[in-house]
């Protein structure tokens, strides 16, 4: 078995023997780790791609969709690389590069373009370009034109759309662009790449239905029910088996449905705006985890006895992250010191007397935005607490917090601690939850503590061998408990 990369936090792109016997094995492990692309064809392939495969001299690889069609290739048709789960070595990563690359994927360079990204990292344009060369292979803009083109071939396949407004909301600039784009990335015309799709049409008219792609082994039907058993009425329904949600995008509030679908995860979307077409999907995969590399942090856990016999109980467990920052900061705070239960209670009344209709004449909401709570009077709960909401609510108003995917960790971090009633296993939850940190332990959660105990894991020096996954390492031991990992 060829030996899958390690992460420790730098960009690991395999060696070139490493990554052409990848190659020949077709082993879908490395597939969005990097991209195979062949002199003699012009195009690039994931590496499980079942074509034959390609002679060792005629082939280069790339550590990015967009590095290789900045090289001159175009995407595979039968792979289809661009659809691949993203590189997990980017959950590890707190830097420039991986925030960077984050609010990428959130959309960010189209809505505000690379001066936008650039503000929020912090940096200049120019350092971040020639960060993201270095790293990926492929500046802001063409990363940003990659995922375009991606969103412009779901569109095409799953919806009528007429082709002009297919380019807009997949946000290019021009029909010329999109055409050109089109046909750089695919080597085919949109009308072409729509055909094969006009079989299969969208179950519901109005919905997207995508099936989005992760890393085997995953118990999809678990991380749902984690999410299920804390969704707030009226933002959220959890029916046994499927999560319905509302989510604030950029241009209107968005639905998605989720449920497991063999070795994807189902998704049905329906958006106000199709332009947030790609930030709802980016934001889909942060909340369920699934550009996680499970192999890797279960191989890396089991070195210890004791993990060994919890992961191989629950291969392949996610860390669910969360659909908005200050939603989930929320949910941290009124979740203290009471149940589960009575949380998502909580939660539901304040989403119904803060919140705002999500769809006219229907009962979704979308949960309250933190300028509804920043003066807000007297909540159902001890008054430091609500002081505590208060605080919270004007720090993500003023922006000294925002707990987004380009923050950085340990600057949120910090100014989350200097708010009155958060504490350290608030600010270690948020910072694993909302920030995506893969190596948090929560060695003070009273849930950890005892599955700990049962176990016989001592956890008193923070256990740093099993780093950077200990955020994995306490999902264990919550899921360890009888009633840990629902309750």
């Amino acid at each position: 078995m060829i030996p899958c990369p390690v992460q420790t936090g730098a960009v690991l792109l395999p060696d070139a023997d490493t990554c052409y016997r990848a190659v020949q094995g077709r082993d879908a492990r490395f597939d969005g780790w990097f991209f195979t692309a062949v002199r003699t064809t012009g195009i690039y392939c994931r590496p499980s791609c079942p074509a034959v495969t390609p002679r060792r001299e005629n082939v280069t690889f790339h550590p990015s969709a967009a590095a290789a069609q900045r090289a001159g290739f175009r995407a595979c048709r039968r792979c289809r690389p661009d659809a691949t789960p993203g590189s997990p070595d980017w959950d590890v990563r707190g830097d420039l590069a991986g925030r960077a690359l984050r609010l990428i994927g959130d959309g960010v360079v189209d809505r505000d373009g690379v001066d936008g990204l650039a503000r929020r990292l912090g940096y200049s344009a120019r350092q971040v370009h020639r960060t993201l060369v270095a790293e990926v292979g492929a500046g802001p803009i063409a990363l940003a034109r990659a995922q375009r083109a991606q969103a412009a071939r779901v569109l095409l396949e799953n919806t009528a759309l007429p082709a002009a407004d297919v380019a807009f909301a997949a946000g290019f600039a021009s029909v010329r662009q999109f055409n050109d784009t089109v046909r750089a990335v695919f080597a085919t015309t949109p009308s072409a790449l729509r055909a094969p799709a006009q079989r299969h049409p969208p179950a519901e008219p109005g919905t997207l239905l995508l099936r989005l792609p992760y890393r085997a082994p995953m118990d999809a039907a678990a991380t749902l029910e984690f999410l299920g058993t804390r969704a707030v009425g009226g933002v959220e329904a959890w029916d046994g088996t499927g999560l319905t949600r509302v989510l604030a995008a950029p241009h209107g509030p968005a639905l998605v449905a989720l449920s497991p679908g063999g070795d994807r995860v189902l998704c049905r979307v329906r958006l106000t705006d199709l332009r947030d077409l790609t930030t709802v999907t980016a934001r889909v995969r942060r909340l369920l985890d699934l550009d996680a590399d499970p192999v890797t942090v279960d191989a890396h856990l089991s070195r210890n006895r004791t993990l060994a016999r919890l992961v191989r109980k629950r291969g392949g467990l996610r860390m669910p992250g969360c659909a908005d920052g200050f939603e989930m900061a929320l949910r941290a705070v009124l979740g203290q010191q009471i149940s589960v239960a009575r949380a998502r209670t909580l939660l539901g009344q304040v989403a119904a007397r803060y919140g705002r209709g999500a769809f006219a004449g229907e009962p979704w909401l979308v949960f309250p935005a933190p300028e509804a709570l920043a003066d807000v009077g007297r909540l159902p709960m001890p008054a430091a607490r609500t002081r505590c909401v208060r605080a919270v609510a004007r720090a993500f108003a003023d922006g000294t917090l925002t707990l987004d995917p380009g923050a950085d960790r340990d600057e949120q971090s910090a100014a989350l601690l200097a708010l009155p009633g958060i504490g350290p296993w608030t600010a270690g939850y948020l910072r694993m939850r909302a920030l995506g940190d893969p190596d948090v332990l929560l060695a003070t959660d009273l849930g950890v503590r005892h599955a700990a105990a049962a176990a016989g894991l001592d956890l008193a020096d923070g256990r740093p061998e099993f780093a950077p996954w200990r955020s994995y390492l306490t999902a264990h031991l919550w899921a360890s408990l009888e009633e840990g990992w629902t309750s």
